[in-house]
């Protein structure tokens, strides 16, 4: 649940839509009867402008449930409820419309869970900077898209390439929730790289290629951890353990490779516990996939992001020109999904055999060397994002860059394979993007996510680039049936590299 805000800025009895540093007094009676003193200061720490904090006292102790409308309808509001009880509280106001007058609602629930009270609280927004993107959405169905917002790392923004920005919008295409650390001490040179991931205590986290520094914000932008990265350099993504430690893809220092390193970090201690050195456990001289990074020799493997396996301790590491690798906790190889192209010979031993719809070995050699597809089967191509589903299936963003060893790809995919560690063998469980092509296709960086509640899958290519239109989009579809249940078109005024984002995350905004 959400952590308990600290009281960062004080102001009248009640104050809706005031910044940090000028508020303005509304018309509005003193607070009385359960209430005892409101005061809403919008923005308090000053890197978050569509959240505000209400510090709240009340005669007895309260839960608090907040609902911030949004103008879609009921599946646009932002709505959750704080656990603790106390008669005095710093709420966050999360989900507020930039540019408008938000009627915020509180209800304030007793020990029993009942209601006592409702209070309407208005906090008004000023507009976002014009470098936020345009977002249109072109389908929504309601009753199967998951619910929440979407989360974007947000790449594309105009003028300097730092910092990057973070941002989640709602089922309308409206931003109701920023981050712009611009003005930040430390981090107004941020490059996230992959962008932000939630912690189970509600915060997000991220890493700092500019300070090699890893991050924990909270939703109204105050940092509340810090963990540097003592002789490595941060790059591309930082994530949680089950343990509350960290995994990190990392380049180390005095080496002339680079990204080809990952580390655990203790959460408690900022020690390292584990370094995975990937030029130990795999071959560095391997040259299969041609690639446009300038130099080889130097970024052979360019580690894009990590998935950590909790039932075996092991780790998923996705290297762009490599393939997909699992490795233990001592950095053996377990198993590389990959085609079997010019694998030295202790590492060719660990190639997953792909197997057609019936389970049945795929034997030939062009669809194993891949230079050609099977009907049931294709490599991923380039991949990011993997993701451990909870049978055990494994989704990835195939980028499809280079696929059958050709220039230029043609299409993207989102693909869930089912992995049989024991047998050796991987069959390809589901796809989506081939039927979509051009217009879907990202040769870098992409995202996708399966929601368990919903069934369905998030796919987002986050650097299309068709005729000078570079954009990104978010695409939910049913694995069920393949059927569309939300898409967004992600615009950006000048997008950075040609990208428009990194990662998206569809999820509650308070969980």
């Amino acid at each position: 649940m959400l952590a308990r805000l600290p009281v960062l800025v004080l102001a009248l009895v009640l104050v809706a839509g005031c910044d940090a540093t000028e508020p303005e007094p509304p018309d509005a009676p003193p607070a009385d009867g359960l209430v005892t003193s409101l005061v809403v200061t919008l923005d308090p720490t000053g890197y978050a402008p569509l959240s505000a904090v209400a510090v709240l006292a009340t005669s007895e102790p309260v839960s608090v449930g907040v609902t911030v409308p949004g103008t879609g309808g009921p599946e646009t509001d932002v709505t959750y409820r704080l656990d603790a009880a106390s008669t005095d509280q710093a709420v966050p106001l999360l989900g507020l419309l930039p540019d408008a007058a938000n009627a915020v609602a509180l209800d304030l629930y007793g020990a029993d869970g009942g209601l006592l009270e409702s209070r309407a609280v208005e906090v008004r927004t000023g507009p976002l900077v014009a470098d936020f993107p345009r977002i249109d959405v072109e389908a929504y169905d309601a009753s199967a898209a998951a619910p929440g917002l979407t989360f974007v790392s947000y790449f594309g923004h105009a003028g300097s390439t730092t910092p990057q920005r973070a941002f989640a919008f709602d089922a309308t295409g409206a931003i109701r929730w920023a981050l712009d650390l611009s003005g930040h001490p430390e981090l107004s040179d941020l490059f996230y790289d992959n962008g932000i991931d939630r912690l189970a205590n509600g915060n997000l986290v991220f890493g700092d290629g500019s300070t090699d520094a890893i991050y924990e914000v909270t939703l109204t932008g105050e940092v509340v951890g810090t963990w540097p990265l003592d002789g490595y350099g941060f790059h591309h993504m930082a994530m949680e353990m089950p343990s509350g430690n960290f995994l990190v893809t990392v380049s180390k220092n005095g080496l002339r490779t680079v990204e080809d390193h990952v580390i655990e970090i203790d959460r408690q201690t900022g020690r390292v516990v584990t370094e995975w050195d990937l030029r130990q456990s795999l071959d560095p001289g391997r040259r299969a996939w041609p690639t446009d990074l300038a130099d080889l020799d130097v970024d052979w493997f360019h580690a894009n992001a990590l998935a950590y396996d909790a039932a075996s301790d092991a780790i998923l590491v996705s290297g762009r020109t490599q393939g997909l690798v699992k490795l233990t906790r001592d950095n053996r190889v377990v198993w590389i999904l990959a085609p079997h192209r010019d694998w030295r010979e202790d590492l060719a031993d660990k190639l997953l055999r792909p197997l057609d719809a019936a389970g049945r070995p795929i034997t030939d050699k062009d669809v194993l060397d891949g230079t050609a597809a099977h009907p049931d089967f294709e490599w991923a191509w380039y991949q990011h994002a993997p993701e451990i589903l909870p049978g055990g299936e494994i989704a990835v963003f195939d980028n499809g860059d280079n696929r059958f060893y050709q220039q230029p790809g043609t299409y993207s995919r989102a693909v869930i394979f089912d992995v049989d560690e024991a047998a050796g063998t991987v069959r390809q469980a589901w796809a989506y993007g081939a039927e979509r092509g051009a217009d879907a296709y990202s040769r870098i960086v992409s995202d996708v996510d399966v929601i368990a509640e919903t069934g369905t899958v998030v796919f987002a290519p986050g650097a299309i680039d068709r005729f000078g239109d570079a954009h990104g989009k978010v695409i939910e579809v049913e694995r069920a049936t393949g059927r569309v249940v939300f898409e967004a078109t992600v615009r950006p005024p000048q997008p950075l590299f040609g990208i428009t984002f990194h990662r998206v995350e569809k999820m509650p905004l308070a969980p």
